[in-house]
């Protein structure tokens, strides 16, 4: 039976499959043994799919809504209904009454790595949403505010630290995030086998926490208090030391001053974590020949996201561990523009502008998902009227998914790109389904960023389109023409607009390798069978590493481009041209943690969990996936459960100022006490869906017991973790 490569769409971790196939049906997929990067690593996720690809839930032809129902139809009438809807909106109400919402899976295939920015350019909204806000963007708000690049993330060098601190992550079982690593689990175990050291904070007891030589059961949400008391005692027992950035800083007698009152006392209460460890934990990393403090969701998705994740990289560079070998580096990718010379740069700005009804700042162009119902609800100048929705379910992933339901059946218009007639897509007048994974290409822009190992893998599609179907790339195309008043125009056109923009800027650059040529020559040289190719071939050639799309396609298996080595001054974008270890935003935020010293603890907290066979709400509807241990469950430390009369198995209630969940009880000691746990992307049983799958085992959407208030104020990130929760028997 013949095979074919694919790279997996499904998590961060990019691994190299390796597809059976069967005429057009993907039958198995097993670990690519030879690719460069995963060498053969594959999880739950990747071993199924051909069943994710083959689904019989997914859509197959356009939907369009005719008196409240859904009708199928053919793309030419579904882009008809959106030229002839959308535009007119736009010209009465303002572009900002457009509002697009971009979800996680946008940044697993190339078509919304492409095309989604191409879209808000001609829209020229400021209405953008996306799942940043529920997820990462207070480390794309740090890393903006002191290495002057949102996108300048440094990620753990795993396979030479000596010492690995993880705070609020599980990798092992989400693959990694923010830090693309196929084989996570092996690699942590490999640190371990040559000696090196591996710490984990977190309340519950993960299975990555069962691999660490140490495990703090953090109170959930104080992260920013610790690692503000291990800064503290770095510079209290003076084991600072910047190594190869000394010179490339400015701030670090201003953190001094910044920390004075976090010590190890101070937080110890707060964090329930004894000043004695406290004090070990800063000395070992000190101590270490290299380490890395790596940070992820449970220190973003709280109330000082923002300030948790700088602090990750103010120990980084305290220790002088940030931009060296085993320590903490910022990836290059292929598809990166060839490096500028160091020196300042344009910085990044918060708070741009701000969302029309609450004020809330906007965050790398973004403005907070959580404000997406109010600005919908809210009538006045500036109301969203129509909604574009590319790969995104925020019924389920944002707070309050109840309001936001309403308001979402209020809209003039609504345009969903979607495999899936979901909890958001059921409010749709138009649902553009892309094609399954196997009939699309795949290369990875957006996670070769945050590799732990430079590389370039592309994979062409497995398996050819079927008839009816239009691919992701060309159906971004068309709607970017639909909305633009350009419907009808060939798709290629959006590509060769690109290229001409992207060249018309290389050539005049100095140090872009298109300088001073002619751009219409350069184009011609362009090779690829589609749009998207050309693209990733002129962004190959402007990129780092001399390569083209040929070059790629001579080698299946990917181009190993070497380990992450030192880049700054280079990265640094910062008007300043150094690392700004204490940026103004910071500081301002700073008083805000300080009165978190004297808060009373709630006396019962929620935190999310993740699950291997999941990726938030999208892959419920896999029978392979959806079953195991990927349950909906809240699971309970076995004391608070006596103190609270739960029972294993039992239905309890819980509540918080969004609202009230009937959910099973999972008694187990794997979370500490005074902390409760239900997963992410749960809650399959609104009517109107087609997920027959995920409706049997439709679990409770934990993210309907907040209403929207609680955000991170820098970066707008809804706090869905640590927050307060009563708890009682259903009965």
């Amino acid at each position: 039976m013949p095979t074919a490569l694919r790279i997996c769409p499904l998590c961060e971790a990019t691994c190299g499959l390796t597809l059976t196939i069967d005429g057009t049906r993907v039958t198995g997929a097993r670990g690519d043994r030879n690719d460069v990067f995963s060498q053969g690593f594959i999880c739950p996720k990747g071993a199924s799919f051909g069943e994710l690809d083959a689904d019989p839930d997914r859509l197959r032809t356009p939907l369009i809504r005719e008196g409240g129902e859904f009708r199928e139809a053919t793309w030419d009438e579904a882009f008809d209904l959106v030229a002839r809807r959308l535009p007119p909106l736009v010209e009465r109400y303002g572009a900002d009454a457009v509002g697009v919402v971009l979800g996680n899976p946008n940044v697993h295939t190339m078509a919304g790595a492409l095309y989604p920015p191409v879209l808000l350019g001609a829209l020229r909204t400021r209405s953008l949403f996306t799942a940043s806000t529920l997820d990462q963007m207070p480390k794309h708000v740090s890393s903006g505010l002191m290495f002057g690049d949102a996108f300048a993330v440094p990620v753990p060098d795993l396979d030479s630290t000596a010492h690995l601190l993880i705070i609020g992550a599980n990798p092992v079982e989400s693959n990694g995030s923010l830090c693309t690593a196929p084989d996570f689990p092996g690699r942590l175990k490999a640190l371990r086998k040559r000696g090196g050291t591996l710490t984990v904070v977190d309340p519950r007891r993960t299975r990555t926490a069962r691999l660490a030589d140490r495990h703090v059961a953090i109170r959930p949400g104080t992260d920013a208090l610790l690692l503000a008391a291990l800064v503290h005692v770095l510079y209290a027992e003076d084991l600072t030391g910047l190594g190869a950035l000394a010179g490339h800083v400015e701030g670090v007698e201003e953190v001094a001053e910044a920390v004075r009152e976090f010590t190890p006392e101070a937080v110890a209460a707060a964090c329930d974590v004894d000043a004695a460890t406290v004090r070990e934990l800063a000395r070992a990393l000190a101590a270490a020949p290299s380490a890395a403090v790596y940070g992820r969701i449970g220190g973003s998705t709280v109330p000082y996201g923002t300030l948790t994740n700088w602090l990750v990289d103010v120990l980084n560079v305290l220790t002088g561990n940030l931009d060296r070998p085993g320590g903490a580096l910022f990836p290059l990718s292929a598809t990166a523009p060839a490096p500028r010379p160091a020196g300042p740069g344009k910085g990044f700005a918060l708070g741009r502008w701000t969302s029309r009804v609450s004020g809330h700042p906007e965050a790398k162009g973004e403005l907070p998902l959580a404000a997406l119902a109010e600005e919908i609800e809210t009538p006045g100048e500036g109301r969203i009227r129509a909604l574009v929705a590319v790969a995104a379910n925020p019924v389920l992933s944002a707070p309050d998914g109840d309001r936001l339901d309403r308001a979402l059946g209020a809209l003039d218009f609504m345009v969903s790109v979607d495999p899936y007639l979901n909890e958001t897509s059921r409010h749709a007048d138009v649902i553009l389904p892309p094609p399954p994974p196997a009939q699309s290409a795949h290369f990875d822009f957006a996670f070769n960023g945050f590799a732990v190992r430079n590389q370039a893998r592309y994979t062409p599609a497995p398996v050819p389109l079927e008839a009816g179907r239009m691919d992701e790339c060309e159906i971004h195309a068309r709607l970017i023409l639909a909305v633009t008043g350009m419907h009808g125009a060939d798709p290629g056109a959006v590509d060769d607009m690109v290229i001409a923009r992207t060249l018309a800027k290389a050539v005049t650059e100095p140090h872009s390798p298109a300088h001073g040529q002619d751009p219409e020559e350069y184009a011609a040289r362009l090779t690829g069978r589609t749009g998207a190719e050309r693209r990733l071939d002129l962004m190959l050639r402007l990129g780092p590493y001399d390569l083209t799309l040929d070059r790629l396609l001579e080698h299946p298996h990917g181009i190993d481009l070497g380990p992450l080595k030192p880049r700054v001054p280079q990265v640094l974008k910062t008007r300043s041209g150094r690392i700004e270890l204490l940026p103004a935003p910071i500081a301002a935020d700073l008083p805000r943690l300080r009165t978190a010293l004297r808060e009373r603890p709630a006396e019962l907290v929620l935190v999310g969990r993740r699950h291997l066979r999941s990726n938030n709400s999208w892959m419920h509807n896999v029978p392979t996936l959806n079953s195991g241990t990927n349950t909906c469950t809240l699971q309970v430390h076995p004391d608070d459960a006596a103190r609270l009369g739960l029972t294993d198995g039992a239905p309890a209630r819980v509540k918080a100022e969004g609202g009230e969940l009937m959910v099973p009880v999972e008694v187990t000691d794997t979370v500490r006490r005074g902390v409760v746990s239900l997963p992410h992307g749960w809650g399959h049983d609104r009517p109107g869906t087609r997920m027959t799958v995920a409706a049997t085992r439709p679990g409770v959407n934990v993210n309907q017991l907040l209403d929207g208030t609680r955000l991170d104020p820098l970066s707008g990130t809804a706090v869905l973790n640590g927050f307060p929760v009563h708890v009682s028997p259903a009965g």
